[in-house]
């Protein structure tokens, strides 16, 4: 199995890169998140975010997982599903998407629970994209959830009725404005019923056969590495396992199958929501790149936050994953700067400095090396021996600090503008 996931706070372009390579998988497995992601795929001219479902539903013969460590809200699941079918009417979901019967439900007080606790001055506010996926994974750990196995039980709708009336009453009692519960319940089992479609099963039985049959799997992570539960920037960090050791768990996948990891980054960094941000850009910089590059959340529309890339958080995120191949993205979107940052280091409070940051330090001052920028129109570069040399250069200094190669180089939003390096 190898794994793609990001090495940043997300929205490297992951979808884009899954896109193009899962044709020579069989199988594009999702592991972690639930519909708080979004990977946006450009095709045919048109544009699509997918939340849930697995960036190789468009390639033909290419068997789409949605794994045990994800969360999945049969509301916007449906919603999804239609949105596919209505931007592609080629495609049929229900005979190449299979769901892990052992994934745990988004129930539709998650959601209203996160605007509470969002909106509550007596808890931590973080940003969140309010999809209720952290009381998704919060119950799953209290063992108070529903998985999507248990919609075939005599009683799951009797147990999740108790479930949306317990959390129902406490918001009540807060005086929280909310939907009538008749509502969301119609709703809610409905969506389990269209998702009764699709074949629901022991997911990690089917992957590991498939794995002794030679077939090929790709790992697909949602969010990315800096927005780890355990690793990340905490607590501004998403509920589950982002990074390629989340992939075994939430696959039921041994680390022994694992081959190539790539690493997704960006030629710079963004960040929605709240957290530290060294680098972060508050200047007419900052928003010429959050302009030229579209930075706006693609599953929830808000304006990223941006800055120059940090290579002590890259080296963070390269060392724990064993990323074997780093990807770039959006070098374009650099080009035309006469000069492009790069945070080497951090220096701290104390006046030591440090390199790799596994703790992102609050007050850290970061040291940034500037090298020459680049200028070309990428419209027309079909091959890396036209890139400029000043990128090249750029490529290479990555390289050396990072010890990993650039195998990839995204240079353009279209599903084709990526050059494959080595």
């Amino acid at each position: 199995m190898d794994i793609v996931l990001g090495l940043q706070w997300g929205d490297e372009g992951k979808g884009k890169f899954i896109d193009l390579i899962s044709e020579n998988y069989d199988i594009a497995a999702r592991f972690n998140g639930g519909s708080n992601a979004g990977h946006s795929i450009e095709r045919n001219g048109k544009r699509i975010t997918l939340k849930m479902i697995p960036s190789g539903i468009f390639m033909q013969g290419v068997q789409n997982v949605i794994g045990t460590g994800t969360v999945l809200d049969p509301v916007s699941f449906k919603n999804e599903i239609l949105n596919l079918k209505k931007f592609d009417e080629t495609l049929q979901p229900e005979n190449n998407l299979i769901i892990s019967k052992k994934a745990h439900f988004v129930l539709p007080t998650y959601r209203l629970m996160d605007v509470f606790m969002e909106e509550n001055p007596a808890y931590t506010t973080i940003g969140t994209t309010k999809n209720g996926i952290a009381q998704a994974y919060s119950n799953k750990i209290l063992r108070q959830n529903v998985r999507i196995g248990d919609m075939y039980a005599p009683d799951f709708q009797e147990r999740v009725q108790h479930i949306l009336e317990r959390d129902y009453s406490f918001m009540a009692g807060e005086d929280m404005l909310i939907p009538p519960l008749e509502e969301i319940s119609k709703e809610f089992f409905e969506a389990v019923e269209f998702l009764k479609q699709f074949n629901c099963t022991e997911t990690e039985l089917l992957l590991n056969k498939a794995l002794i049959e030679g077939k090929t799997i790709l790992g697909e992570g949602s969010q990315a590495t800096l927005l780890d539960i355990d690793h990340g920037t905490y607590p501004y960090v998403t509920s589950s396992s982002t990074i390629a050791s989340g992939a075994c768990s939430g696959l039921g996948i041994s680390p022994k199958k694992i081959g190539e990891i790539y690493g997704i980054a960006k030629a710079y960094c963004t960040r929605v929501g709240n957290g530290i941000f060294p680098t972060e850009l508050f200047d007419e910089m900052g928003e010429e790149i959050r302009i030229k590059g579209n930075e706006f959340g693609s599953n929830t529309g808000r304006p990223r936050r941006t800055g120059w890339l940090d290579l002590p958080a890259l080296r963070y995120a390269v060392m724990i994953n064993g990323i074997t191949q780093l990807v770039l993205t959006k070098a374009d979107v650099l080009s035309g700067l006469k000069s492009v940052a790069v945070c080497t280091h951090y220096e701290l409070e104390d006046g030591s400095v440090e390199a790799t940051a596994g703790t992102l330090p609050e007050n850290a001052r970061p040291i940034f090396k500037w090298l020459e920028g680049w200028n070309a129109d990428f419209s027309v570069i079909k091959d890396p021996s036209a890139l400029p040399e000043e990128l090249m250069n750029f490529l290479s200094f990555l390289e050396q600090e990072m010890g990993v190669p650039v195998t990839y180089l995204s240079i353009g939003p279209g599903r084709e503008e990526i050059l494959k390096m080595k």
